[in-house]
Order: structure tokens, then sequence, then C-alpha cells
């Protein structure tokens, strides 16, 4: 089979994405693949497209969820025998295999006509999909049928219902005793309805709590309205008045235990309205609980009294990705979200990989900053050894799944068991991978099993469920045991959590868990941290688990994110070449006032720990890039106020370091980076050093990776409304942006521009 080079519109891309190439052919077209990164790209967004028409088919019919509101209304009501009739007929309805298939088929008859176009395609693929495009005619068939059926009886029940409402209705009302009642056992205590039959109570739908507490499940939370009171002069069927009473909805839900289950099929919103009589109660969104750590900028500080800056490096890239997510929702992050470092270095940058035996390569370069031009911008950065898949050492991998109720989201489990299968196909068959699953309590899912047996490890991804409280630190113990017990002397050693992070049993305090990660990691297993969903996300923790872990951190909205870290940076998150990794840079006074390290605020160390082989750093995977900024004020250039100092006593300019002042002078050097990093294996550190002279350039004359990771770095300040912003409008970091966006693979620099300009947008609102 000869295959062009990559053609949009070409069919076999959505022949691949369907599994719908015959072996011999999918082998070769998967050769092909591996060089055309846009290919890949086409394909998943196929599969996206697929798997969005599926979610869109199980919502079908559009006026189901109706009707099952309208019979809840007459199951409250003396006569409830129209309901049972409409529920065997609605039942009967959805069993129609066409409904189902319907959107499936259609997608399938289209594309069945893109591959008509291709000579290449024998008489055998036309006929098979001119048989799926009838099947396609005869589910449209089938739909129509059911839609009218569905009208029916929708037409019936609302008259059925308009005949009833003008029958004469019981006062609904909470028969409360004249005192509070003690609290629930766990068993969810009943609510009798005044006027109402023994069978038309909501069977473990409310429990009592002191005040009366009203709890409603609306998809995975728990819907929460504000406290409101209820007055009722109507008599209990004891012939006791009513007395005012308090109540409310609380959530989110959690483990869902039975005494907060609302197991009726009355929606959220009618369920109030049933139980007082009419009474349409104020609603609030369901509680958002994200966490985020709060940090204050770094300033900037005097060459003289701070001639040396130090901090670990940092790879992890999460607060992009979550900070993308809040955008494309159209709310502005919150600042705590907003870590700058992590922004610029989402982006992959083109630095050369190193020449000798070096982990990785330094790329220094200093122009004027766009936002302040009398300042000077310094880019430093690195670039880690590139590993192949098949120079890689054999992996030893336990994933460690949170498979806990607050896990039961779209954007959660089911988006970890998607990526998990992504991740597999990237593995080696002599690799080796284990499951461990935490909600209430810890098990294993899968013993450490190689990746040949690749259908009973997806086996037991595929049976996960999302279930009970969150007891993380069971869990983490778990799996290092058997991350141990695997090891793999010289190899790959890692356990990847995947969670929302919100561990509400066992050991739940942060700092409890950053200990017990930071003892762990003494093993030589490193940790990857993936975060997932939102809503109840605990940013703050996962980002401190990953750094005392010796691991990574990344945030996955999207299949497109899992393949960009489980993929195409799949070296990076899972290989480390360099652990323990220090930066300090040795400014020179004579060319340097002052400056500021651009975000690492939560990376920062003291001076004497450069040197300090018992203090932890950041590591560097295989292929990273990583990049730091600085911004530098010139000697001569007026300081910011807040930044000014009174002039030293004692250290006044030539008063005992004469010679080393003409030193710094002659040199011309505007700074010195000195770099410590361990092997994987080791325990000692290597030290190197980089010069950095400044020749003048403006920023116009800079390389497009520094316009590009100054146009983030700006971006990070405007959205954390930073006093050093200077003239970074949006629309001028849009510009400096696309200034830098060059050779774009993958489309991550154009999708930041539209997120900057979405920025603009939400800023002026």
């Amino acid at each position: 089979m000869k295959i062009s080079e990559f053609n949009q519109d070409d069919p076999r891309l959505t022949a691949y994405a369907l599994d719908e190439m015959e072996p011999a052919e999918r082998a070769e077209f998967e050769r092909w693949l591996q060089q055309h990164p846009e290919a890949q790209k086409a394909v998943e967004e196929i599969r996206a497209a697929a798997a969005m028409l599926g979610e869109a088919l199980a919502e079908e019919p559009a006026g189901a969820d109706n009707l099952i509101d309208a019979a809840a209304v007459l199951a409250a009501q003396p006569k409830a025998e129209p309901v049972d009739e409409y529920r065997r007929k609605r039942s009967k309805l959805l069993q129609f295999p066409a409904l189902y298939y319907m959107t499936a088929s259609l997608a399938a008859a289209c594309f069945a006509v893109m591959f008509f176009t291709s000579a290449e395609y024998s008489a055998k693929e036309q006929k098979r999909y001119i048989e799926m495009n009838e099947t396609m005619a005869d589910a449209m068939r089938a739909k129509e049928k059911g839609k009218r059926m569905l009208e029916s009886e929708e037409r019936a029940l609302a008259a059925q219902i308009q005949s009833q409402e003008q029958t004469p209705r019981p006062a609904v009302t909470f028969a409360l005793p004249s005192t509070p009642p003690p609290p629930p056992p766990t068993d969810a205590a009943q609510v009798a309805l005044a006027g109402a039959s023994s069978n038309q109570v909501a069977s473990g739908d409310v429990a009592f709590s002191t005040p009366l507490e009203l709890r409603a499940n609306q998809g995975n939370e728990m819907v929460k309205l504000e406290q409101f009171a209820v007055t009722s002069a109507a008599q209990t069927t004891a012939g006791a008045a009513q007395e005012p009473m308090t109540f409310g909805y609380s959530g989110p839900v959690g483990a869902r235990p039975a005494a907060a289950r609302m197991s009726s099929p009355l929606s959220a919103k009618r369920a109030p309205a049933l139980l007082t009589g009419g009474l349409v109660l104020p609603q609030t969104e369901p509680s958002n609980t994200e966490s985020y750590a709060h940090t204050e900028e770094n300033p900037f500080l005097t060459v003289a009294q701070n001639p040396l800056s130090t901090f670990s490096v940092d790879v992890d890239t999460a607060s992009y990705a979550n900070v993308r997510r809040f955008l494309q929702q159209k709310h502005l992050p919150p600042k705590g979200a907003v870590r700058i470092e992590e922004l610029v270095n989402y982006f992959p940058y083109r630095y050369a990989p190193p020449s000798d035996r070096a982990p990785f390569a330094a790329h220094l370069e200093v122009a004027s900053a766009p936002w302040a031009p009398e300042h000077r911008l310094v880019r430093i950065g690195l670039k880690g050894r590139e590993v192949s898949d098949a120079a890689r050492p054999k992996a030893n991998l336990v994933f460690l799944l949170d498979v806990s109720g607050s896990m039961n989201a779209a954007n959660k489990l089911p988006l970890v068991k998607q990526s998990l299968r992504m991740m597999l196909e990237k593995l080696r068959t002599d690799d080796r991978v284990a499951i461990v699953v935490y909600a209430g309590a810890s098990g294993m899912a899968l013993p450490s099993t190689p990746v040949r047996e690749k259908a009973k490890i997806i086996s037991a991804i595929d049976q996960l469920q999302a279930e009970g409280s969150t007891n993380g630190a069971a869990g983490i113990q778990l799996a290092y045991d058997i991350a141990k017990a695997n090891f793999v002397t010289g190899g790959v050693n890692r356990v990847v959590l995947a969670t929302d992070g919100d561990f509400n049993l066992g050991v739940s305090d942060e700092s409890q868990l950053t200990d017990l990660i930071q003892e762990k990691a003494k093993s030589g297993v490193f940790l990857s941290v993936l975060g997932f969903g939102m809503g109840n996300y605990k940013d703050s923790t996962l980002e401190q688990l990953a750094d005392k872990g010796n691991g990574n951190y990344a945030y996955i909205d999207s299949l497109a994110e899992a393949k960009k870290t489980l993929v195409e940076q799949a070296g990076g998150t899972l290989v480390t070449i360099a652990k323990d990794v220090k930066l300090q840079v040795e400014f020179n006074p004579a060319v340097a006032q002052a400056y500021r390290l651009i975000g690492y605020e939560n990376r920062l160390l003291r001076k004497e720990d450069f040197n300090n082989d018992n203090v932890d750093a950041g590591e560097i995977g295989a292929g990273h890039t990583v990049t730091a900024l600085y911004e530098v004020i010139p000697v001569g250039v007026p300081m910011p106020e807040a930044g000014s100092v009174d002039a030293l006593k004692y250290q006044k300019a030539g008063s005992g370091e004469r010679g080393a002042g003409n030193m710094a002078r002659a040199s011309g050097e505007l700074l010195t980076l000195k770099v410590r990093y361990k092997e994987p294996a080791g325990d000692v550190s290597t030290k190197l050093e980089f010069p950095l002279r400044d020749t003048g350039k403006a920023f116009a004359d800079a390389s497009a990776d520094f316009k590009f990771a100054a146009a983030v770095a700006a971006f990070g300040m405007r959205l954390k409304n930073s006093p050093h912003h200077g003239e970074a409008s949006f629309a001028a970091i849009s510009e400096w942006a696309r200034e830098g966006t060059g050779d774009d693979t993958g489309g991550y620099r154009a999708e930041f521009v539209e997120l900057v300009d979405e920025a603009s947008s939400l800023a002026e609102n």
C-alpha cells in the first residue's frame, strides 16, 4: 500500500481511528503514522468526535427526563396508575437498539461516502459501508417512530396531569415533633408527608438531623440550597400543630451514605416543590472546594545584598492546563492556580540537547524586557538528554488510582481509564504494570503484569468503578510496597498517581501526606502525579506530593492533554535523567543593580543549600526542557520604589574588595549560572558553570523561543495582577506570542494566543 504525505481528508485516518483496517494494512499505516505528528493529532480528533457522539447518544430520547419529572408529580397524587403505564411503555421504547445505534450508524454512513472517493478501497469494503448506510436508514426510521410514540405519551400524560390538577390536593407538610429529634442513625429515617399514603413517601430519601436537613442527589454532587424556614398551620395526622422549622441541602456527597440519598425518580429541581407543597426554594450552585496555595511574588533584590539566587528546577505543567480549563469555561482563574514557571514550562522549546556525557545542556539569552524596556530579561534554558523508546531501561510501573466517590464524574475516573489505555500503547512488551486502587480501603486490582499480557491489563482497567471515601495514605503505602517488590535495578521504577487530590479518610493532612511521600522517595521509586477533575480539586496537595516524591505533576483535562503527557512526552514523564537539580545564579554587581526571579516562589532554596547534597530538589526527565526567567535592573537605571534600600554602611564600593570589584568590571559578564545535579541512582552531586555576557540585544532581535517565553510569563503576571507587569497589556502579550510562534508543532502556541484573547475578553466584562 502506498501512502502519500499527510492529507487532512485522507479517509484512512477515519478507518484507522475507528479500527476498520485490516491487520496488515493497519501495521503499514501505523509505521507511516509515527512519522507524521499532524496525522496522529487528526486521528485523536476523530476518536474524540466519535466519543462525543457516543455521549450524546446516551441522552436520547431528549424528552425522556421531562416525562420522568411529570411521572414524579403524578406519584404524589392519589392515583398513580397512569404513571405505571407510562413507565412500562417508556421502558419498552428505550429498548429499541436502533435508538442506541442511530448516531454511530449515521457517522459510519458519512465516513462511507468519504471512503468511496478512494480508488484503493476494494468492492468488499464498499459493500460493507453500503450495508452500514442501510442500517443508518433503518435507525432513522425507528427513531422517528419512537419519537412519535413518546410525543403521544407526553400528550396523554399532560392531559392526565391537567385533569388531576382540578382535584383539591391535601396540604403537604413535614410531620415534625415539637422537640427536635436526636441525630439520625446510620440508616436513613423516613419523613412522612401529611395527607399522603405510605406508598407515596419517598423511601430512604430524607434523613432527620438537628435542625432538619434535606439532601437530594443531583448528578455527582449534593444539591445545596440556602437555609430557609417553613411555617405551616396545617394539622398533622395526629392533630398536632406544625412548628416552624429550618432545613436545607448540603453537599458534596462523597461516598453517598444511605442517609444522604434521594432514590426516588424525583428530579433535584422538582423534589423540593413536592415536599413543601409547591414552595419553590432558592438554589445555589454545588459547593466548590478547590484549594490552591497562596504565594507572594518574588520581589526585586539588590545584588549588593543578595548576589546569589538559588532555586530548585521545576518541570511541572499542571498550572497551565488548569488555567486553560478555567478560561475555556469563561472564568478567570484564581491567583493561586497561576504558577508562572509551570505556564512557561508547559511548552516545548527548541533548545539543542547536550553533545557530551552531561545529562543536559544549558542555553542562556538576554534581551530587553518587553513590559519594561529599560530592564533586561534573562532566559535560562536547560535541555535534557533524549532517550529513545528502544534505549529506555525496562519499566516497573504501579498505577495508583483514586476510585473514591469523588472520582465519579466523566472528567475523572472515565478519563483516567482512557488515559491509561493510551499510555499502555506507548510501553514495551517487557515493561511491567501493576494497578493499586484506593477508596475507603486500598487493594491491588492487578498484580505486576508484563505488558505483553495487554488484554489482562485493559480488562482490569475497564472494571474500575468509583465509590467510597478517599484513604490515599493506605494506597500510597501499598503502591510503593509493590513497586519495591518488583524493583528493576537500573530501570524505571515509578508510581503513577491519578486522583483529584481529595483525601478525606485516614491520613488526610497535607503535611502528613507529603512527609509520607518524602519517606517513600528514599526507596528509589519516583512519582508522577496526574490531577483530574474540578469542583473539589486539591491542586496545592498534589503539587506538594510531586515535589516531595522526586516526581512531576500534570493536570489532565482531556484526551489531548493525556496524549501530550503520556504519549508525546512519555520519556520525560517516565525516565529521570538527573535528580536533585539546583540552579544558583551569581549576579555581577558591576553590571546588575537588582533582579527578581519570575515564578518558582515555592522552589526557592537558601544559598547554603546549593552545595548541600542532603537537600532535595527537582528532577529532569528525558527530553525535558526547563526554562527560568530573571528580570534584571542594570546599574544606573532607577530602582522601583518598592525595591529600594538604604546604602550599606560597612560595604561601600572599594573598601576592601577592590581587586574583586575590578575583576567584576573587567569581565563584563552579567551573571554566572551554576547547576548541581545527581545521577538518578547517585548520592553525590556534580557542578556545571555557564557565564553570560549582555550584548545589549533588543527584544525585537531576540529568538522566537525567547519572545514566546516572555509572553507566557507576562500572561501569568497579568492573571495574578502582578505589580510588575508594566506595559504588558493582553493585546501586547498576544502580539509577543505571535512573534514567537515559529514552527508550532502540535498547535500549543496558537492555542495560547487564543487563551490570551479569551482572558482579555473576560477581564473587560
